[in-house]
């Protein structure tokens, strides 16, 4: 029986071990670390990179977006797969952020999925983000850093393995982001998390007072390191509803908001729904759709069915809005498609917003 007890509390022992190890990646793996009094360290971006050409400084101001003369920016772009999906499928190249550049963006989203960081570790998938960020600089893109987790961080539990991550790892995620793109104006905005959701309580609960402070403390730590960062916050119901934002808005300066507002959300003609979930945010802060798209035949997800009627009506409400948006998502495979090979042959919504980009789109006053 004592044998049964020790066996089974080493099992223990080990499995949690691992857990914890697998759920907190340090810079480099355990095999390495042998002299662990060695501290080691991510060399920031800036010095490694003195020459990198400069962007323009992006603030908040009232309820938009300016840069260092003043102007009002609105952004308009995409989001590219994770950086390490882009690396295994062959296609991690200044040249995919040079087509981005030729479809008329001015800012790439970059999805950093959690399992990746994982697996990839922390310094190696920073050389990653780094390469994206001097090719942006070198293009004049700026950059959104999303951590791409779903669901209810206040109690940790997530919708998916690619997802699951930790408050303690989170934080570490922008502390380490923080410090290293201090100074690097290229990457502009930090989206603190993708997409807050309890989905109907099958992830726990939060409410939006425990959810306002965990980002308020989360963009403390940020603003520690990197004080012209400047952080998206989300909403719930997968990062569409901004309603708790009309009487409880996040107090602290410099913040935007982020909506995903796919067509499924509500039904058409959309306008009056939109203004009354999020659109309303716009006429006090800046708000940034991180994520639309639509397909036309789409069996994966219905929530981003649509006949074609979305992307002309998303597109002359953000216009009256001067809302930033985004699109999901620049590859081939992730649904809703902008583009159906690597070739970059555009899919339905991949031509209609490209021509929006390119500003051949005639809005609608």
């Amino acid at each position: 029986m004592k044998e049964l007890q020790s066996k089974l509390f080493i099992f223990c022992f080990l499995f949690l071990n691992l857990s914890l190890t697998n759920a907190q990646p340090g810079l480099r793996s355990n095999e390495i670390k042998k002299e662990w009094w060695h501290i080691n360290k991510i060399t920031p971006f800036i010095q490694q990179y003195p020459e990198i050409k400069k962007l323009s400084i992006i603030k908040v101001e009232g309820n938009s977006f300016i840069d260092d003369s003043g102007k009002v920016i609105v952004f308009k772009g995409l989001s590219i797969s994770d950086p390490d999906k882009l690396v295994k499928d062959n296609q991690w190249d200044r040249k995919h952020f040079e087509v981005i550049k030729s479809w008329g963006a001015n800012v790439i989203r970059i999805p950093v999925h959690p399992i990746a960081f994982h697996q990839r570790g922390v310094e190696e998938y920073i050389k990653l983000l780094d390469q994206a960020v001097r090719w942006c600089s070198e293009l004049d893109i700026y950059v959104i850093i999303d951590w791409h987790a779903i669901g209810n961080l206040h109690m940790e539990l997530l919708a998916h393995d690619m997802h699951n991550t930790t408050k303690r790892e989170t934080f570490n995620f922008w502390r380490t982001i923080s410090a290293h793109y201090k100074d690097v104006p290229t990457v502009a905005f930090y989206e603190l998390f993708n997409e807050p959701t309890t989905y109907n309580g099958q992830y726990g609960t939060c409410s939006w007072d425990e959810w306002k402070a965990l980002m308020e403390q989360l963009i403390d730590v940020v603003y520690s390191l990197n004080d012209k960062a400047i952080p998206l916050v989300a909403g719930f119901n997968w990062a569409y509803d901004l309603t708790p934002v009309r009487f409880k808005p996040i107090e602290r300066p410099n913040v935007a908001y982020v909506t995903h507002p796919y067509p499924g959300k509500r039904k058409y003609p959309w306008t009056d729904e939109w203004e009354k979930d999020f659109g309303f945010v716009a006429d006090n802060y800046p708000v940034f759709a991180t994520e639309i798209g639509y397909m036309t035949d789409n069996d994966e997800d219905a929530n981003l069915n649509d006949d074609g009627k979305y992307g002309p009506a998303i597109m002359n409400y953000f216009n009256k809005k001067g809302i930033s948006w985004t699109v999901w998502i620049f590859d081939p495979v992730w649904v809703p498609q902008m583009i159906i090979n690597w070739d970059y042959k555009p899919s339905q919504q991949g031509k209609f917003f490209r021509d929006v980009m390119q500003g051949k789109l005639k809005y609608k006053e």
